[in-house]
C-alpha cells in the first residue's frame, strides 16, 4: 500500500519518497521554524548590507554593523505574536526601549560601576515585564540586548547617533521582511498545518501497528505516548489557526460564518478518534491480551491502511479506497457479539479503527473544500504565521501570585536574575576581564521561560553542554575553511540559520550553533584561538552555575510546587469545561463554547507535562518518577474524556435531561475539586497542607457519582427510547464520559490518600449501540 512501512521489506522509491514527504511535514508543523529561521537570516543579511552602506558613508567602525545584525536577530526571536497587526505593533515598539537602553548605556560608558548597576537593573526589569505576555517578553529583550551590546562594544556618547541608526536598521529590517514582505496567507498556513496533522497521525498509526504486531516480549509504549502528544500539539496549532482565521474573516450578509467555520469540529473529532486508537492499543498491550494471530493480522492490516491513507500526498481516490480497506479489515472483529475482558479490548481497537476512518475521511474532504473556498475569497489575512509550535519550556509561564503564598513568579525571577547576574559580573571578570559578558548572558538566559529551580537546572545544563559541543564544532569548521573569508561567511550564515531553526526545540542546539558562529566570526576578524573558545565554555559554566545557585537559594520555587500549581490550573480548567459542556448540552443560553473551554484544558495539561519534566529526570528517586508519571497519565486521560464530552455537547441540546444530568455533573465536579485539593497537599509545600497526612478522600469531599450517573444514564435511555438512535447514543455516551472522568478522579484521590484502587475497565457496549460507540467513547 502506498505510504506504509512494513517491517522486513524494502520500500520502493515512490513509497520512500512519500514517507520522506510525510516526515518533512511532521517535523516542522506549518513550516513555522523554517519560516522564522529563513526570514530572520534574511533580515540579518539585509541589516548587514544597510549598516555597511551607512558605515561606508560615515567612516564608522564595524561595530555599527554588528549592532544592527544582532538587533535584527533579537527582534525576530523575541516577537512571538501570532496576529499580524499585533506583531507589527510589537516590532515597531521595540525601537523605543532599544533606543533608550542604548542611550543610557552609551552615556554610562565612562563609569563602569554605574553601568554595571544599571545593567543589572535593566535585566531585572526585562524579566519582570514578562508578566505582560509576549509583548512584555519582546520589549524586555529590546531593552536588555542594546544595553549589553553597547557595553560590549565600548561605545561612547560620540557614537550614539550611529547606534540609534543601527537599532532602526536592525529592527526595521525585521519589520520590513517579517511584517510586510514575507507574511503568509491563511490558506497556505492552514494547508501546511493540516498536512502536519496528517503526518503526525500517520506516525502514530505506524507506532500502533508495531505495538499490535509485537508478540515477543513487551512492546515499548513510550513511542506511542510521544506520538499521541505530538498529534495533540499539532491539533492545537490547527484549531488556533482556525480561530484566528474565523476572526479575520467577515461574516456573510446573514451572519453566516466564514468558509473555514466548522472545520475545527472535524479536526477535534479526528484527533479524539486517533487518541481512541492509541488508548485502545495501549490498554490491550498493558493487559497482555492473547489476541489470536488472525485477529492480530486483521487489526494490523486495518491500522496499516489508515497509515497509508494519512501519508502526505496520498491522492483522494486512493485514500478513500484505503479507508474502505481499513473498515473491511476489522469488519469481522467489529461485527462479533459484545465480548468481555481481552475480547472486549480487542473489539475496541476494531471500533476505534472504523471510527478513525470515518472521522478522517470526512475531515480531509472538509479541510480541502473549505481551505479552497477560503482561497477563493481572496481576502488578505490578518494572521500571517501560525502560532509557534508548543515548546512549553520556552513559553513564559502565566503571571500572578503564587497560590501557595509568596511573590509572583516573575517578581521572584527578577530578584533571582539580579543576584545571579551581579555575581556573574564579579566572577566573570575574575575569570577573564575581557570576556565577562559571556557569564552574564548565561546567568540571564537560564531563567527564560522557566517556572522552577528544576527548570533552571535543566536549562543551564543544556546550555553548558551545547556550548562545549559548539567549541569542538567551531574549531573543526575553522580548520575546514582555513581562513577563507568567503567560505567562512557562508558557513557563518548557515550556522545562524540552524541556530534559529532549532531554538524552539533545544537550548543546547541553539548554544551549539551560536558558539560555532562565534568561532567562524573570530576567524574572519583574525582573532580565532582555541583559548578564546575554551574561555567561552568556562564563562558559560560559571554564569549557568550562578543562575542555578540563585534559583536554589534566593526565593526558590521547588519543582514540586510548580507541578502542583500546574495540576491545580489543569483541574480548574476541567471544572470550567464540564460546567460549560453541561450547560451547552442542556441548551442554556449564554453557555459558551464547549470546544473553546476544552482547548483551555489541553493547554493546561500541556503545562502539567512540561512542569513534570524535572521531576521525571533520571536523577530523581524512582518512586517520585513513578508517582509523577502516573499522575500525569491520569490527568491526561481526564483531558481526553473532557474533550470528548465537549465535542458531544457542542452538537446537543436536551433541556429535559437537567433533572438527572445536573446533579450527576455537580457531583463529578465536586470530586474533581476534592482531587485538586488532594494534589495541592500531595505536591505543594508541606507547611500549607489543608489536611494532615493520613486524611482520606472523604475529608476533601471526594465521594462517588456512580448512583447519580446511573440515574442520568437511565433517564437518557428512557427519554429517547422511541427517538432517533443517534440521539440516544449521543446522550448515553455523554453520561459514560462523565462516569469515566469521575472514576479517574476518585481513583487517583484514593491512591494519593493511601487507599488501594485499580483503574476500572470502560463500560461494556450498551444495548442499542450497533456500532459500539458507547464502549468506544468510554474506552
Amino acid at each position: 500500500m502506498t505510504g506504509t512501512v512494513e517491517r522486513g521489506r524494502r520500500l520502493p522509491v515512490p513509497a520512500r519518497w512519500g514517507e520522506l514527504r510525510t516526515w518533512a511535514a511532521a517535523v516542522d508543523p506549518g513550516h513555522t521554524r523554517l519560516h522564522l529561521a529563513s526570514v530572520a537570516t534574511a533580515a540579518m543579511l539585509l541589516a548587514a548590507v544597510a549598516a555597511s552602506v551607512l558605515r561606508a558613508l560615515t567612516g564608522q567602525p564595524v561595530t555599527i554593523v554588528l549592532f544592527s545584525v544582532v538587533l535584527a536577530m533579537i527582534s525576530n526571536l523575541a516577537v512571538n505574536e501570532n496576529d499580524l497587526r499585533r506583531r507589527r505593533v510589537t516590532t515597531a515598539l521595540m525601537v523605543v526601549p532599544a533606543a533608550v537602553s542604548a542611550t543610557v548605556s552609551a552615556l554610562l560608558a565612562t563609569d563602569r560601576v554605574a553601568a554595571d548597576v544599571v545593567f543589572v537593573l535593566v535585566m531585572m526589569v526585562a524579566v519582570a515585564v514578562r508578566r505582560y505576555g509576549p509583548r512584555g517578553v519582546a520589549l524586555g529583550m529590546a531593552a536588555f540586548m542594546p544595553f549589553f551590546f553597547v557595553q560590549f562594544l565600548h561605545a561612547g556618547p560620540g557614537e550614539l547617533p550611529f547606534l540609534l541608526a543601527g537599532a532602526v536598521i536592525g529592527i526595521g529590517s525585521t519589520f520590513l521582511l517579517r511584517c510586510l514582505v514575507f507574511t503568509r496567507r491563511s490558506e497556505a498556513v492552514l494547508d501546511a498545518l493540516f498536512r502536519a496533522f496528517e503526518a503526525r497521525l500517520h506516525a502514530l498509526l505506524l507506532t500502533a501497528v508495531e505495538a499490535v504486531e509485537t508478540t515477543a516480549g513487551e512492546p515499548d509504549l513510550d513511542p506511542l505516548v510521544r506520538a499521541q502528544a505530538r498529534l495533540n500539539e499539532t491539533a492545537l496549532l490547527v484549531t488556533d489557526r482556525l480561530d484566528d482565521t474565523d476572526d479575520d474573516t467577515d461574516d456573510g450578509p446573514d451572519g453566516a460564518a466564514g468558509p473555514v467555520a466548522g472545520l475545527r469540529q472535524w479536526i477535534i473529532d479526528s484527533e479524539l478518534a486517533a487518541e481512541r486508537v492509541a488508548m485502545s492499543v495501549r490498554r490491550s498491550v498493558e493487559h497482555h491480551d492473547p489476541i489470536p494471530d488472525d485477529d492480530r493480522a486483521e487489526l494490523a492490516e486495518g491500522l496499516r491502511a489508515l497509515a497509508a491513507a494519512t501519508a502526505v500526498g496520498t491522492p483522494g481516490a486512493i485514500a478513500a479506497r484505503l479507508y474502505d480497506a481499513a473498515r473491511s479489515a476489522v469488519a469481522d472483529i467489529v461485527d462479533r457479539p459484545a465480548g468481555v475482558g481481552p475480547a472486549a479490548r480487542e473489539q475496541r481497537i476494531g471500533f476505534a479503527v472504523v471510527r478513525l476512518a470515518d472521522a478522517m475521511q470526512t475531515t480531509v474532504e472538509q479541510a480541502r473544500l473549505r481551505i479552497a473556498e477560503h482561497h477563493d475569497t481572496d481576502r488578505e489575512t490578518a494572521g500571517g504565521d501560525p502560532a509557534p509550535e508548543p515548546v512549553p519550556a520556552q513559553v513564559p509561564p502565566p503571571a500572578g501570585r503564587d497560590r501557595f503564598g509568596g511573590l509572583a513568579l516573575h517578581t521572584r525571577q527578577a530578584v533571582q536574575v539580579g543576584v545571579a547576574t551581579s555575581l556573574a559580573i564579579v566572577v566573570g571578570e575574575l575569570v577573564s576581564p575581557a570576556r565577562w559578558y559571556w557569564a552574564v548572558i548565561a546567568a540571564f538566559v537560564v531563567f527564560a521561560g522557566t517556572a522552577s529551580r528544576g527548570d533552571v537546572l535543566s536549562r543551564g545544563w543544556a546550555r553548558a553542554v551545547g556550548t562545549a559541543g559548539g567549541v569542538v564544532a567551531g574549531m573543526l569548521l575553522a580548520l575546514l575553511v582555513g581562513g577563507n573569508v568567503a567560505a567562512s561567511l557562508a558557513l557563518l550564515f548557515v550556522c545562524v540559520f540552524l541556530a534559529l531553526y532549532l531554538v524552539r526545540i533545544s537550548q543546547a542546539m541553539m548554544a551549539f550553533w551560536i558558539t560555532a558562529v562565534l568561532a567562524l566570526l573570530y576567524g574572519v576578524i583574525g582573532q580565532f584561538s582555541v583559548q578564546t573558545l575554551v574561555l567561552r565554555v568556562e564563562e558559560t559554566v560559571v554564569g549557568g552555575a550562578l543562575g542555578m545557585l540563585a534559583a536554589y537559594l534566593i526565593l526558590p520555587t521547588r519543582s514540586r510546587t510548580a507541578f502542583a500549581e500546574a495540576l491545580d490550573d489543569a483541574l480548574t480548567a476541567v471544572d470550567v469545561s464540564l460546567h460549560t459542556s453541561v450547560d451547552a448540552a442542556l441548551g442554556r443560553p449564554g453557555a459558551g463554547d464547549p470546544l473553546e473551554k476544552a482547548r483551555a484544558v489541553d493547554t493546561a495539561v500541556a503545562t502539567v507535562r512540561t512542569r513534570a519534566v524535572p521531576l521525571q529526570h533520571p536523577v530523581a528517586r524512582r518512586p517520585l518518577r513513578r508517582g509523577v508519571h502516573h499522575t500525569v497519565r491520569v490527568v491526561g486521560a481526564v483531558d481526553h474524556y473532557t474533550r470528548q464530552l465537549a465535542a458531544q455537547a457542542a452538537t446537543a441540546s436536551v433541556p429535559g435531561w437537567a433533572a438527572t444530568l445536573e446533579p450527576a455533573a455537580e457531583r463529578v465536579r465536586a470530586d474533581l475539586d476534592g482531587l485538586r485539593r488532594i494534589l495541592d497537599d500531595a505536591w505543594g509545600p508541606a507547611d500549607r497542607r489543608e489536611h494532615p497526612s493520613g486524611a482520606g478522600p472523604a475529608d476533601y469531599g471526594v465521594g462517588s457519582a456512580e448512583e447519580l450517573l446511573d440515574a442520568a444514564e437511565a433517564d437518557a435511555a428512557s427519554r429517547t427510547a422511541a427517538g432517533p438512535g443517534t440521539e440516544r447514543t449521543r446522550r448515553l455516551t455523554a453520561a459514560r464520559l462523565l462516569r469515566r472522568i469521575d472514576q479517574l478522579a476518585v481513583g487517583l484521590a484514593r491512591e494519593l490518600c493511601g487507599q488501594t484502587w485499580s483503574e476500572p475497565a470502560p463500560a461494556a457496549r450498551g444495548a442499542g449501540h450497533a456500532d459500539g460507540s458507547g464502549a468506544a467513547a468510554a474506552g
